[in-house]
């Protein structure tokens, strides 16, 4: 189904829809998974509260020649350990010590590729994400932003290394796609320490959507 406006969407997720199989995330490019991640849903099931919605926004990060990468040169820490195994596990830290950030790890073992969900649709659970974040309006500073998404869906440091085809957090394919009018490429935000890294165009956003990060 080629979507011609973010007003088209359902409402409402498609419990038919299938869970996302590891197969989609141990492709070689992150580029294309991250592009490829517009449009799909991610849920959480925490507490016994099913929460999440459309993915509007996502970064990509490569192992090789990217400078931006927490792998790059083959760094391999406590905290980057996961980035180091099959694609398909959730790699969350933390920034500012405050915001947790969730991460797809992609790729086969030991080429440690990653992609960031920036900015998220809610569509279920929204109660919920209220109360996590703190707020009663549903506006784009619910779950527009990557730190603020992760709040929403109750996705934290205990969620490193989750299983992403499990029942905790998973992704689900909806056939929703967006043609390339659509689709705005740009540099990824807050890694000027990458050099000219930093300007790759591998942050993705569906035009139109107000609920991508405010970011520039």
């Amino acid at each position: 189904m080629i979507l011609n406006s973010i007003a088209s969407h359902q409402a409402e997720p498609n419990r038919r829809a299938m869970k996302l199989p590891l197969d989609f995330y141990r492709r070689p490019s992150p580029v294309q998974i991250a592009r490829d991640l517009l449009g799909k849903h991610l849920y959480t099931k925490i507490g016994g509260v099913v929460t999440g919605g459309r993915i509007v926004e996502t970064e990509a990060y490569a192992h090789l020649n990217d400078q931006a990468c927490h792998s790059h040169l083959g760094r391999y820490t406590a905290r980057t350990q996961i980035m180091y195994e099959p694609g398909g596990v959730a790699y969350v830290y933390l920034v500012y010590g405050r915001y947790a950030l969730f991460n797809i790890i992609t790729n086969e073992a030991s080429k440690a590729d990653a992609v960031l969900i920036r900015g998220l649709e809610p569509l279920e659970g929204i109660p919920e994400m209220l109360l996590r974040r703190g707020t009663t309006v549903v506006q784009r500073n619910l779950t527009g932003g990557p730190g603020l998404l992760t709040q929403a869906l109750g996705i934290s440091t205990q969620h490193y290394s989750t299983d992403l085809t499990g029942d905790v957090i998973w992704l689900e394919d909806h056939q929703e796609t967006f043609p390339e009018e659509l689709i705005i490429a740009s540099p990824r935000v807050g890694i000027d320490y990458a050099g000219l890294d930093a300007a790759l165009p591998w942050r993705f956003r569906i035009k139109g959507s107000k609920w991508t990060s405010p970011a520039r």
